[in-house]
């Protein structure tokens, strides 16, 4: 095994085509299938399925997927610590996973703290659902994370940052407006859009109905607050967000939005770590840049609803 076979892997694993993988690693295709014939062969199990429009993976193939990604994520992390211990100062490769409604308003002032303090470490974003990032924490995939409080594992630590409420939100010709709140009993006679099970936020908003006694009308579930929003902007119905998702929307008045009362839906985000992983100096550092990025951003005003609970 090398780590050409492994790159190869992965991408065919990802693409799910020899053609295109072969695209994007600049090789020929029989190059590409040469790697994975190896690999297979010493692996000594077909890790591919080899299907009319593709290659589909085989259970061993699935359960080499992350083994290989941490492999060379770990490579990529020695690289850059050591290519960085050269030129002196803090160095290294730091991996931090953010959900789809902070990412656009954290990102790049994130990327421009790091780069200005510490030049040497070198940001990698990964961005997923609360589920997603908490199985990546786990498997070493992300160094840390901004999860939502109602996640729970034994295996990371939290620390509450933010509390916002969730507002309900719609397209620009409804009625909702910031300075009327909506009771979620009124609700129950709208078509609803909302996030897939068990998001995170899904879970609040199924907590507050059976507290509420209500019952909602779902024309859609999804898992892509992209789809979300597009959903709600087609006419498919209201959905339930955080404004800080949808912030430019609101601001364009491309959606509107109303807090959310009786009751009031609020949810936590919390900084994750693992507990049973070292934290390098240097992704110490990158964290502490990131809880200073949401601060600042709290204080200047520009995340809707959001309360600041760190110290």
């Amino acid at each position: 095994m090398d780590l050409k076979q492994l790159r190869a892997f992965l991408t065919v694993a990802e693409t799910g085509n020899v053609t295109r993988a072969a695209e994007l690693l600049h090789l020929v295709q029989p190059a590409v299938s040469r790697q994975i014939r190896l690999l297979e062969e010493d692996m000594g199990t077909p890790l591919f399925e080899r299907e009319r429009h593709g290659m589909a993976l085989t259970e061993a193939g699935q359960a080499l997927v992350g083994y290989a990604r941490r492999a060379l994520l770990e490579l990529d992390r020695a690289r850059a610590e050591l290519s960085g211990r050269s030129a002196g100062g803090l160095s290294g490769l730091v991996t931090l996973g953010l959900l789809p409604s902070t990412v656009d308003l954290l990102s790049s002032a994130l990327v421009s703290a790091v780069a200005a303090a510490h030049p040497g470490i070198r940001v990698r974003i990964a961005v997923g659902y609360a589920g997603t990032l908490m199985q990546w924490l786990a498997s070493g995939e992300v160094d840390a994370a901004l999860l939502y409080g109602a996640e729970r594992s034994p295996d990371i630590q939290t620390t509450p940052l933010v509390e916002e409420a969730l507002w309900v939100i719609g397209p620009p010709h409804s009625a909702l407006q910031p300075d009327r709140p909506v009771a979620l009993a009124e609700l129950a006679a709208q078509r609803m859009v909302l996030p897939s099970a068990p998001h995170g936020l899904r879970t609040l908003v199924e907590h507050a109905c059976v507290l509420a006694g209500v019952t909602l009308q779902l024309s859609a579930e999804t898992n892509a607050l992209s789809v979300q929003r597009s959903l709600v902007l087609g006419g498919h119905g209201l959905t339930i967000l955080p404004p800080i998702a949808v912030a430019d929307d609101l601001r364009e008045g491309k959606l509107k939005g109303a807090p959310l009362a009786a009751p009031g839906i609020r949810r936590t985000i919390v900084l994750a770590l693992p507990l049973h992983r070292p934290t390098p100096r240097h992704v110490r550092c990158a964290i502490d840049l990131l809880v200073q990025q949401a601060r600042l951003t709290i204080d200047a005003g520009d995340w809707p609803e959001g309360q600041w609970l760190g110290a």
